[in-house]
């Protein structure tokens, strides 16, 4: 094993991550002081860390501003049909080293920081986005991302005694180097109030507004000088203050009521894949909504037409100009506001209005979680927006009308394809709106897309088949590979050059490699070396020493039952029992970790949480267990933790139930850092084995047809538990204290779900997972022992039909989502 390069030998070294001449070196150290004496006000004797950091970060935004604006004069100039994805969240991570290495600056940035003797870790800035807007921005689309400005993100979880606390992720708290606010475009948004009819058509009068202030940020390409915007909302109180109110003691209250309106943007609801219909959060989707549309025919107006500049006032060109792209039903709102604006404010025809909005809207789903699909109370939308639910309710009146024309006499379809559920408390079925509302409907792998045709809207689909589409989820080789394994990027580069970087159908040219002992002696060292520098971080995290010899063994997502990281624990305890039963036979060792967030609410997860960490407590003390296991929590996953884990990963769990994974892109970045998957044929799962085929796969479990039919006979947990030895020797571990010997029912409620209402029917596929696991750990011995077949069989994945994203539609119509960037997604519209 050769010893790791030194920082000069990298700084010296030609990689993927970029060239960059000496000359832009002295420019760099020119910036870097410039910003760290005239922007941040400091010299060298006071700055800190962070101080260098942001000096950093606005050295290498000054390369974007040039390129941003240009892109943006280019669009008004060509006047392209611009795509707007619309997102209650975004998640980017760092966003100074991915800007780096899209402009070609990492290598000049690394230099010129040392010669200024100051190299310091990139921080881990916060900072939002998607695969998706890199993507669009590396193909060269007029896109747009538009979300909400929160000012607290995600929370931070701490692990406290093995139980998640949270804690607020104030991200925001020494500023942004990369937003920009734009005031200027700052929008109402209207709340509450009352709707009048008159003859000349709708008012919604006595509202309550709150202004939308937009923030920008950059989204470059990879190195093709586009650089796209990511707008996010912040919500402000108007400064109106009445003096009469003032001299009666109101300012005070003024005050307090101005918090409350920018509550708004305060705080993003973390998701769990459960509906909770609170004012706040539907405040937040139809906030994002008003002020993007406003924003979205605000720029469709000013376009310009050839060499000619005016007002573009024929909005049933909108369609033509504009495609908006609802990411799940979050922003579903934008049906109706869409609908209001254009027959409220801009005095169109309905059939006109609906026309262009269905034509311009389109609709991803995301689960088919029944409890994770929005249904919002009649009551909630009369309060907060009047006049929304009247035009809801008149979309549904025509979508039913149409519904009886096409089945007369057939009631119960019509109760099951309302928008309006009448069942208890009424409710609106935002899902429902959004296929009604949209052109096209899609899901986010194939068995999901198909899923949805065949049950959850199998009514919609047999009206209009037309809508319904497939769009496979992606990911991004520049962060996903270029970025956060830049040693297998060098190894792949020097064999079959750059392109792929762009393309990653390219990596199919590695098929011919697969036998080629040189380069899977590099992969193998690569991967190695990242196992060696994770395996050092653990030991500084979490003060566990590990084996960097044993497998990883990862399972990094949120935390949920449909999950299964109960799944995972059954096998990790069922080893544990076999390694202390049988001491002195070869095991092959394992590092197994398993990281992400419960919702704060969510107790299931938690308890998970907790039975995971009570586990490892007992395994990683054992003497007579050793290095062979070890079960280590990664606290807080996010992003940037992700970079490290996925890289130094042998193995990839993707393990949910059958049918309930809507796609899953964990699965392909670790398969593109030369992982292998043990999973079900769940989500993209199903793609993978499709092309690479399922041999270089480890699929064990049921698959749809085999849980549809254990459905329909009736699944008891119990014949399992019965029948299998191991399993019950688990379960009466968990259920008898074992694990909590100071609180010997901590457990109850885990045993109590897996044994009696298990809707994801874990011990189903137990006995099938732990025999899979066990061809794992002989492959596993095999390849260090031997050879490299693991790796030839890495090779032969991402070199498969479609490489690594394997499913290379070019379904480019006017929604060009399109894989070469990595990102194959969403639907076209």
């Amino acid at each position: 094993m050769s010893k790791p390069l030194t920082d000069q030998e990298k700084r010296k070294q030609i990689s993927v991550r970029g060239l960059a001449g000496v000359e832009n070196v002295a420019d760099l150290k020119t910036n870097f002081n410039r910003h760290l004496h005239f922007t941040l006000v400091k010299d060298r004797n006071v700055a800190t860390k962070r101080d260098y950091y942001f000096a950093l970060a606005h050295t290498v935004r000054d390369h974007l501003v040039g390129r941003w604006i240009r892109t943006q004069q280019h669009y008004y100039e060509k006047d392209p049909k611009r795509v707007y994805y619309l997102s209650l969240e975004f998640y980017m991570g760092r966003t100074l080293q991915n800007t780096m290495v899209n402009l070609a600056l990492e290598n000049a940035c690394d230099e010129a920081i040392y010669q200024v003797k100051t190299y310091l870790q990139i921080f881990q800035d916060g900072g939002t986005g998607t695969c998706f807007l890199d993507s669009m921005a590396t193909l060269g689309l007029a896109a747009y991302g538009y979300g909400i400005r929160y000012e607290f993100g995600i929370f931070n979880q701490k692990i406290v005694n093995g139980w998640q606390a949270e804690e607020a992720d104030d991200w925001l708290r020494y500023g942004n180097p990369w937003e920009k606010a734009r005031p200027e475009y700052m929008r109402p948004v209207h709340f509450y109030g009352r709707v009048e009819h008159h003859p000349d058509g709708v008012k919604w009068v006595d509202t309550q507004v709150v202004l939308a202030l937009p923030y920008d940020t950059p989204v470059p390409g990879y190195r093709n000088n586009i650089v796209n915007t990511m707008r996010l909302w912040s919500a402000k109180a108007p400064c109106e203050f009445h003096l009469k109110d003032f001299n009666v003691g109101g300012y005070i209250q003024a005050v307090l009521d101005k918090n409350l309106a920018e509550n708004i943007s305060r705080v993003l609801y973390p998701n769990d894949n459960f509906f909770e219909g609170k004012e706040l959060r539907l405040k937040q989707e139809y906030f994002v909504v008003a002020a993007t549309l406003q924003d979205i025919i605000r720029r469709f107006k000013a376009s310009k037409f050839g060499s000619t500049e005016v007002v573009r006032m024929d909005l049933t060109t909108l369609p033509d100009k504009v495609a908006i792209q609802l990411n799940d039903t979050h922003p579903a709102m934008a049906i109706p506001e869409l609908m209001r604006i254009l027959v409220d404010d801009e005095k169109l025809s309905w059939d006109t209005a609906w026309d262009i909005t269905v034509r311009t809207c389109a609709y991803t789903n995301h689960t088919v979680l029944p409890e994770a699909l929005e249904r919002w109370p009649i009551d909630l939308f009369q309060n907060l927006l009047p006049r929304h639910l009247e035009i809801i309710y008149e979309i549904n009146r025509r979508h039913l009308e149409r519904i009886t024309a096409l089945y007369p006499g057939d009631y119960d379809r019509l109760r099951r394809m309302s928008l309006i559920e009448e069942c208890g408390q009424k409710k609106i079925n935002m899902a429902h709106l959004c296929i009604v509302g949209s052109h096209a409907v899609n899901g986010v792998a194939q068995i999901h897309s198909d899923i949805i045709k065949d049950t959850v809207f199998k009514d919609f689909y047999e009206v209009d088949p037309q809508k319904f589409q497939n769009k496979t989820n992606g990911i991004t080789p520049r962060r996903w590979l270029v970025m956060c394994n830049p040693g297998l990027a060098e190894v792949i580069a020097e064999r079959i050059g750059e392109d792929y970087i762009r393309d990653l159908s390219q990596l199919k040219n590695l098929l011919k490699f697969v036998d080629d002992d040189a380069l899977i002696r590099d992969i193998a060292k690569v991967k190695q070396e990242n196992k060696l520098k994770f395996a050092v971080h653990l030991e500084e995290q979490y003060k566990v020493k590990i084996n960097p010899n044993s497998m990883f063994d990862v399972q990094v997502k949120r935390i949920h039952e449909y999950k299964r990281q109960l799944l995972n624990c059954l096998h990790i305890i069922t080893l544990y029992n076999r390694i202390k039963k049988e001491p002195n036979k070869a095991w092959t060792p394992r590092t197994i970790m398993i990281g992400g967030k419960a919702a704060p609410g969510y107790h299931t997860a938690k308890m998970i949480i907790k039975l995971i960490t009570a586990i490892g407590e007992v395994v990683n003390n054992d003497s007579v267990v050793g290095d062979r296991l070890k079960v280590i929590y990664l606290e807080n996953y996010r992003v940037t933790l992700a970079e490290k884990v996925i890289p130094a990963s042998d193995l990839s769990e993707q393990i949910s139930t059958a049918g309930t994974e809507a796609s899953g892109t964990g699965n392909m970045k670790f398969m593109l850092n030369g992982a292998l998957t043990i999973g079900t044929m769940d989500g993209a799962n199903v793609e993978m084995a499709e092309e690479a085929g399922e041999e270089n796969l480890f699929i064990f479990g049921m698959r749809v047809k085999d849980v549809e039919a254990l459905d329909q006979k009736g699944y008891d947990a119990m014949e399992y538990y019965n029948r299998i030895p191991e399993l019950k020797q688990v379960m009466d571990q968990i259920s008898g204290g074992f694990f909590s010997p100071g609180e010997p029912d901590l457990f109850k409620d885990i045993v109590k779900m897996l044994m009696h209402h298990d809707r994801f029917k874990v011990f189903a596929d137990y006995e099938d997972y732990i025999k899979c696991q066990e061809k794992v750990s002989a492959l596993y011995k095999v390849c260090i022992t031997k050879n490299m077949k693991w790796f030839k069989t890495y090779l032969t994945l991402i070199g498969g039909k479609h490489s690594v994203l394997h499913y290379m539609h070019h379904q480019v119509r006017s929604f060009l989502l399109c894989c070469q960037s990595g990102n194959l997604r969403v639907s076209q519209v």
